[in-house]
């Protein structure tokens, strides 16, 4: 495979190995490595994040790593920009860009372009949630497909929160939200791009996962949230929503022990792990799937 004209893309879920990987690959192609997750963006989350320990990794180069306050909104478009701009810096130092991460709508967003969807205000949409709360995601799927047909084959019936965005879209803009994304471009073409999703079973995933949470707090995240909470941050803010924030707050407020934190931690990212299989399975269906234990033989293969 002719390596020299891609660029890798690197997805799966949360606490799958997609950062060791990502350095692994690097070594072996002379790789730059370009950050693709919306909460390892924040300099103050670095423990709550899993940001990549760079330290140790100096050798290879990170970019968009810890460089935007959390107290600034950090959106896709934001990150497709600086995305764009450090893929073509690396490619200009021959280098190959690895980007990597698991925030599916930026990496969306990378390989078709960014949907210039009409902004669509709070009260519609809170009016949209209360009719799938009343209805229950069954019939409301259902509602979606009589008003929009054309999210038959491309919604998946239990996905929640992209059958209320499909429904929220058409309704308000009268428009698909596939055709919205249809009239869309990448700045890059589609055979520009080697996608990698890591495949992790559900059990050693689990397991990861509560081996990662563990390591977290041993690092010190319970004091990185309390830093956290003396910047007052708003609370529309995106970084409110890295995992672990309000939880680690119940335990400040002695609303909760620590193993119980713990495990709220842990089923919150679950859950989350589980969002992004949802969305790869709808979103990336033409990603190579390729299990953990088989990743060191696919680095041989593409190198050959």
């Amino acid at each position: 495979m002719d390596l020299k004209s891609k660029i890798v893309l690197i997805s799966g879920p949360t606490a799958s190995g997609k950062s060791n990987f990502a350095i692994k690959l690097a070594k072996k192609i002379d790789g730059e490595i370009i950050n693709a997750d919306s909460m390892q963006v924040y300099k103050e989350l670095k423990i709550i994040s899993a940001r990549p320990e760079l330290k140790k990794n100096q050798k290879i180069k990170h970019h968009l790593y810890g460089f935007q306050s959390v107290r600034n909104n950090f959106s896709t478009g934001d990150w497709l920009k600086l995305a764009i701009k450090k893929i073509k810096e690396v490619k200009k130092r021959k280098k190959i860009p690895i980007l990597v991460g698991g925030t599916g709508l930026y990496f969306k967003a990378l390989v078709y372009g960014l949907v210039n969807i009409p902004k669509i205000p709070v009260r519609f949409r809170n009016k949209i949630r209360t009719i799938h709360k009343n209805l229950g995601q069954k019939k409301f799927y259902q509602k979606l497909l009589k008003l929009d047909p054309n999210s038959k084959n491309k919604v998946i019936s239990t996905d929640v929160q992209r059958t209320i965005r499909a429904y929220e879209v058409k309704k308000f803009t009268n428009k698909s939200l596939h055709d919205w994304y249809e009239d869309t471009e990448s700045y890059f073409k589609k055979k520009d791009f080697l996608k990698i999703y890591i495949d992790c079973p559900r059990e050693k995933l689990i397991l990861k996962i509560n081996q990662r949470i563990l390591k977290m707090i041993k690092m010190g995240a319970i004091k990185e949230v309390k830093e956290f909470i003396k910047l007052k941050i708003k609370k529309d803010k995106s970084a409110n929503k890295a995992i672990g924030i309000s939880e680690i707050i119940e335990y400040f407020e002695n609303k909760a022990e620590l193993k119980d934190v713990i495990e709220k931690i842990s089923i919150k990212t679950r859950q989350y792990a589980k969002r992004q299989n949802t969305w790869a399975r709808g979103q990336m269906k033409e990603w190579k799937k390729i299990s953990p234990q088989k990743l060191s033989k696919f680095i041989k293969m593409i190198l050959v």
